[in-house]
């Protein structure tokens, strides 16, 4: 008989990621998420964003389904990518990919402001209002192709992507601050895809791959390269 564990416990998720965080260390440079981004974990309900058949499972140290052909990222990789971004409370940021509003809930627990920019109406409705039942009032959100950033908000201190592109967007780059940090995967979907960090200082980027993920495709426009 098949027997199915229940992913409960917070406890568990977040010594769940530490450990993750160790056994990665010599990839990511990291053996360690900062306090800070542990706490955010730590107060944002990852229950919430969830679907309901899926809440026994909420804590499970994986991606899970939300609909849409869309996921909620694996915690360790939402830690990982949050302490890359290493947003600060006087910071804006952008995000690409609302999808639950999961990432987007973390993020306003550390930046001064977000934005953030789902392609899915359906998805950006439903984050909207878990968002403002949390009484998280530091997100701005938009339906749009996150592509092309949000060019009337740029220049942003951090842009985060929750989904594969096939190369960085240039839009993406050309939006981003001096000393500003973009993290995103770039690959194909079930071959490769690189969780990239990206630095800007002045006119230069300097990339660095961390570690080998897998994401779903960014998705774009219809008609748009």
């Amino acid at each position: 008989m098949k027997l199915f564990v229940r992913h409960d416990r917070l406890e568990d998720m977040l010594a769940t990621i530490e450990a993750e965080c160790r056994g990665t260390a010599e990839l990511t440079g990291r053996s360690h998420i900062q306090p800070r981004v542990m706490e955010a974990l730590a107060e944002v309900p990852r229950k919430q964003f969830v679907p309901l058949r899926m809440k026994a499972s909420a804590f499970a140290n994986t991606p899970l389904p939300i609909g849409a052909g869309q996921t909620i990222s694996q915690p360790f990789i939402v830690a990982l990518m949050t302490d890359l971004l290493n947003p600060l409370l006087e910071q804006r940021v952008l995000e690409i990919g609302t999808g639950s509003g999961y990432q987007t809930a973390i993020l306003a627990r550390l930046a001064g402001k977000v934005f953030s920019i789902e392609i899915l109406t359906s998805l950006a409705d439903q984050a909207q209002q878990r968002l403002a039942e949390l009484g998280v009032s530091n997100v701005t959100l938009k339906t749009g192709d996150g592509y092309l950033g949000w060019p009337e908000e740029a220049p942003f201190d951090g842009i985060l992507v929750t989904a594969a592109a096939d190369h960085v967007p240039e839009p993406l780059l050309q939006q981003l601050k001096s000393g500003g940090r973009l993290v995103i995967p770039v690959g194909v979907q079930w071959l490769h895809q690189d969780l990239l960090l990206i630095e800007k200082t002045g006119e230069d980027f300097r990339s660095r791959s961390i570690l080998g993920v897998s994401f779903v495709p960014l998705v774009r426009r219809s008609g748009e390269a």
